[in-house]
């Protein structure tokens, strides 16, 4: 088995684009297209599993197990058809991730997408607290045409490989001939850290060059939420760090 497609519909998409944005660094990327996905109430119609997919089961709300499954969403616009590609895995290997994305690019060329966009997150050693945006891409004219004050097209010698799908997707397509670009913001490079400051910085580049319309009031609710727990934990470690030189007698684990 490869890759196992299951189609809830055939929508009519006018001159749709691909957004990518599955697990990855600071999971950016899943975090900006979740919000999209939930905020236009995009609808799924195409679920993808594989025992490509890493060897692990999900518990559900419901407290049930749920295999790992890739999605594909769509919401029409105004101008375009936006496609989504979400989920909460990527493939475990080098092969499968190319064997994936060529499937991918199957439905984009099905579909006529005229452009594909990859999310992504690039780690730093420490939080930034305005992180920046990056953009590269296969293609000049879509590079230039996405603009913002906030974005540098400066990644070279400062971004390593992109790495997953958010980078072979750019290769592959442009194999194909399909323009596509990549935006990654700057997050703290720790595994357990949620990248939403730089979530938010992507999705307000696609909300102004997309006319997406997303009130992003809700993120910045939850970014000082964040911050103030990371601020808390601070606080927490400074005095924890400080009580053996506060305290001359007994101390007590547990």
């Amino acid at each position: 088995m490869s890759f196992k497609i299951k189609s809830y519909e055939k929508p009519k998409l006018k001159n749709p684009i691909l957004i990518e944005g599955l697990p990855g660094m600071g999971n950016v990327g899943k975090i900006a297209v979740d919000f999209m996905i939930e905020h236009m109430q995009a609808k799924k119609f195409i679920e993808i599993s594989s025992h490509n997919f890493p060897n692990s089961v999900f518990v559900n709300e419901k407290n049930l197990i749920e295999l790992p499954k890739i999605a594909m969403y769509y919401k029409n616009t105004k101008d375009n058809s936006i496609m989504f590609l979400a989920g909460d895995v990527q493939p475990t290997d080098e092969k499968s991730c190319y064997a994936f994305c060529e499937e991918i690019l199957d439905v984009v060329e099905k579909y006529k997408a005229i452009e594909v966009i990859t999310l992504g997150g690039i780690g730093l050693p420490e939080n930034p607290k305005k992180p920046a945006v990056y953009k590269t891409g296969n293609d000049r004219k879509l590079i230039d045409k996405y603009k913002a004050k906030q974005v540098s097209t400066s990644l070279y010698g400062f971004v390593g490989p992109i790495i997953g799908v958010s980078g072979v997707l750019l290769g592959l397509s442009a194999e194909r001939k399909i323009p596509a670009i990549s935006f990654l913001a700057e997050t703290f490079g720790h595994p357990n850290h949620l990248g939403v400051k730089g979530a938010r910085e992507i999705l307000d580049v696609l909300n102004k060059n997309l006319n997406l319309k997303l009130n992003l009031k809700e993120l910045d609710v939850e970014i000082l939420g964040i911050e103030d727990d990371a601020e808390l934990e601070k606080d927490f470690l400074k005095k924890i760090k400080q009580f053996p030189l506060q305290r001359k007698d007994t101390t007590y684990i547990g």
